[in-house]
């Protein structure tokens, strides 16, 4: 047939719609049987999105038609001879192929595309995380104590707990660098039909307005103060905060801090002198990185409960025990998720005990000694209910509560243990902010003056003494 560029168009257009038609005979007519089959599944839908969209950018440029190829094409095809010669091309193509015909949807063409979905052991075909590397980086780059792996599971997400002074350093950027690589793998092999680059699109929409936004920094709305002199009574810690977190130097006095941070209400960080930030990594680069990881840890929060609880059970197993529960798992991976009632027999269960690592209910003395018949009711992690005393109180740490508490712009500090209420949490944070607020700097009363005796006076009482001429 014609290679034209009218024909090229053509066959774009039919490839897009036949591919449309085979996703949804793949979705619709196809279910998956099991867990596994229903990823490799989901990689062959985003195998054929990716032709789709390669297709399209082709066509966007085709309709473009940049070097005028496309419509000299159309303007020469009006023309009778031309018109002629090209319905003659296209009968003596069909003369000679009598039996070609459309090819249908049906073609096997992706359904035998194998996709490319490598798991370790550790992750069990996407069930868990295998966070082991980060967790050794972590524990030898001095970013945080010295924790075991099951711990590591519960802070590596609490990015706010690193001290800031490391935060500019390279040890903590290469850190959040694999972290966010090791993330991004993951999703994209467990949940390939998520669109990646649309959401960090957004995430980065949203910090890039955070972070130029004037006025407000740390709590410090600038909008109230009309000279350096003014900020200088929020104290050097308050001011050294607020400058480390736009990347300026955060040294010198109280009042060189106070000026360097009353700079930024008239004028961008972008129209500042270089001299006035940090000599270190990009603190903006980092920050946003922080963002990406905290959404991902938000879409994988499940997956990470989970890892955690597969951790700590296997901690109390012997060999024996984790050999069978390995080889339960890969015997699970080919079974249908949903089955019968006669293949699966109900167990004897009348008291209703948790089921154990081997499938049944466990031991009385067991159920006893973990408390597990008391029920602790959360309403921070949507009222999701916790079987037992040790796991109500571990799961303050738990990804969930600390998602929940993220969400009412609460700090999940251990001031919140024990309180599962909203309105009780609320509550408790403005009187801690009210207490934080009694608690700042306040010179006339806390900077101290030395008279030529050697008499320690503040402030207030130094001024009052001077003006009257008794030191």
């Amino acid at each position: 047939m014609s290679s034209t560029l009218l024909e090229v168009t053509r066959a774009a257009h039919e490839d897009t719609e036949r591919l449309e038609r085979l996703i949804v005979k793949v979705l619709k007519n196809d279910p998956a049987i099991n867990k596994k089959q229903r990823l490799s599944q989901m990689h062959l839908v985003r195998y054929m999105i990716n032709q789709i969209i390669s297709t399209t950018r082709k066509l966007v440029e085709l309709y473009e038609d940049k070097d005028n190829g496309r419509k000299d094409e159309i303007d020469a095809a009006f023309s009778e001879q031309t018109f002629h010669d090209m319905l003659k091309e296209i009968r003596d193509y069909h003369r000679r192929f009598p039996s070609a015909q459309v090819i249908d949807e049906t073609d096997h063409e992706y359904e035998h595309e194998e996709p490319d979905v490598k798991f370790s052991g550790e992750e069990s075909n996407g069930r868990y995380l295998d966070m082991h590397a980060l967790h050794h980086e972590y524990v030898n780059s001095k970013l945080g104590k010295e924790v075991d792996y099951a711990s590591f599971l519960e802070v590596f997400s609490l990015l706010q707990v690193i001290p800031k002074k490391l935060k500019t350093t390279r040890a903590y950027k290469g850190y959040l660098s694999n972290m966010l690589v090791y993330l991004v793998s993951f999703v994209e092999q467990t949940q390939p039909l998520l669109d990646l680059e649309r959401m960090f699109a957004k995430v980065a929409d949203e910090f890039n307005e955070q972070w130029a936004h004037e006025g407000k920094v740390k709590g410090i709305d600038l909008d109230g103060y009309n000279t350096a002199e003014e900020l200088v009574a929020l104290g050097p810690e308050k001011l050294k905060e607020a400058l480390g977190a736009l990347g300026l130097k955060t040294g010198g006095t109280v009042q060189e801090r106070a000026e360097r941070l009353f700079l930024t209400k008239h004028t961008s960080l972008e129209e500042l002198d270089k001299k006035q930030f940090l000599k270190k990594e990009s603190t903006k680069e980092i920050a946003l990185m922080e963002a990406k990881i905290l959404k991902l840890c938000e879409i994988l929060s499940e997956t990470i409960i989970r890892t955690k609880e597969n951790v700590e059970k296997k901690q109390g197993m012997i060999y024996e025990e984790m050999e069978a529960d390995r080889e339960d798992d890969h015997d699970h991976e080919d079974e249908p998720e949903i089955a019968s009632d006669n293949e699966n027999p109900k167990l004897y269960n009348p008291l209703k005990f948790p089921i154990g690592w081997d499938g049944k209910p466990i031991q009385h003395w067991l159920y006893k000694l973990h408390g597990l018949g008391h029920e602790f009711k959360c309403e921070i992690c949507g009222n999701y209910t916790y079987r037992g005393r040790r796991a109500y109180e571990h799961h303050f740490k738990e990804s969930r509560h600390q998602y929940g508490m993220r969400q009412l712009g609460i700090p999940n500090t251990k001031d919140f243990n024990e309180i599962t209420s909203i309105v009780e949490a609320r509550q408790l944070w403005e009187k801690i902010k009210e207490m934080q607020g009694m608690k700042r700097w306040r010179p006339e009363v806390e900077e101290e003056y030395e008279d030529q005796e050697g008499n320690i006076y503040n402030k207030k009482t130094y001024t009052e003494l001077k003006r009257q001429c008794l030191i």
